[in-house]
């Protein structure tokens, strides 16, 4: 599957509500975005206007794939770091793909895009990230070039009883 990435996008209506479905849809299906299932659009909704606001104040950078048909199938949000010591960084966030889309290469290309979309940025070195424990998924970021540099123990509580990991890892961009 071919996605087409697009980086600081139009949001309209409908991208906006594009971005809502695939939230919902990567949360329902237990994608480490925020959400343990199950959640609502109605759910996603405040969270996502949170994002919309960053971008709108220049906080915030978005990267969007849509598939043949015009669908958003993957996206990802780009953190400014407010620090003035660490503005050389920036973060990834929401970091989401279709789930009929995983494991066919739409998430590496995702990825591909954000570093190339980052390496667009006056100052910033590398990218930083945070992952949820118990998934693998440090596994998937370090195929993408990401190394872990840090883990807190339990640090991310899906519910009483099933605490996991906190795992950061860095992408050098140069």
């Amino acid at each position: 599957m071919t996605l087409t990435f697009t980086f600081d996008p139009v949001v309209d209506p409908t991208l906006r509500d594009g971005i809502a479905e695939l939230w919902t849809e990567v949360s329902n299906a237990g994608g480490a975005v925020g959400f343990v299932p199950p959640v609502t659009i109605e759910d996603i909704r405040p969270e996502l206007v949170k994002h919309l606001v960053a971008m709108a104040e220049g906080r915030h950078r978005l990267l969007v794939g849509h598939d043949a048909d015009g669908n958003v199938a993957a996206a990802a949000f780009l953190a400014f770091n407010q620090h003035r010591l660490m503005k050389h960084w920036a973060y990834a966030y929401t970091v989401m793909v279709r789930p009929a889309l995983q494991g066919r290469g739409a998430g590496r290309a995702l990825m591909a895009a954000l570093a190339d979309a980052a390496r667009t940025l006056d100052g910033i070195e590398s990218v930083v990230l945070e992952c949820r424990g118990g998934l693998g998924l440090e596994h998937f970021y370090a195929a993408c070039g990401y190394k872990e540099v840090g883990r807190i123990p339990g640090a991310i509580r899906v519910a009483p009883g099933d605490d996991r990991d906190g795992i950061t890892m860095l992408l050098p961009l140069h």
